[in-house]
């Protein structure tokens, strides 16, 4: 049940929930949790459920490297089990640029920390 100051009357409200290891929810988990949220309204059929509540838990167990991305494949693979009509499907990619000049694909903890750039993107397919 979507509370009424936040119901939208032609389509379903999405709330992404992004709970850190410990403590509570802080600005670097605000901030993602609306990236997430705004891939996922991209791809949800929501005018199909109207006045209807749509909401991501996503509960961070251990932070490895590319968190972002896994919290978007998290996301989009929990749409896809709640059976969610949905536009496309999408993915989260992590890349990191090294001192040397090398890109790293799914680059651990380490290495984003180490790296001067580090860059997440979301994919979607429509095949």
């Amino acid at each position: 049940e979507v509370k009424v100051s936040k119901e939208i009357y032609d389509k379903a409200t999405l709330e992404v929930l992004l709970r850190p290891k410990v403590g509570l929810p802080g600005v670097y988990e605000k901030s993602r949790e609306q990236m997430i949220k705004k891939t996922c309204e991209a791809v949800i059929l929501g005018n199909l459920h109207p006045r209807s509540s749509i909401t991501v838990v996503l509960q961070v167990i251990t932070d490895a490297g590319s968190l972002l991305s896994s919290c978007l494949n998290a996301a989009c693979v929990g749409l896809m089990d709640a059976g969610l009509p949905m536009s496309s499907l999408f993915c989260g990619v992590t890349c990191a640029l090294d001192a040397d000049g090398n890109i790293l694909l799914d680059p651990t903890a380490k290495q984003e920390k180490d790296a001067p750039a580090v860059l997440t993107f979301a994919i979607d397919s429509l095949e």
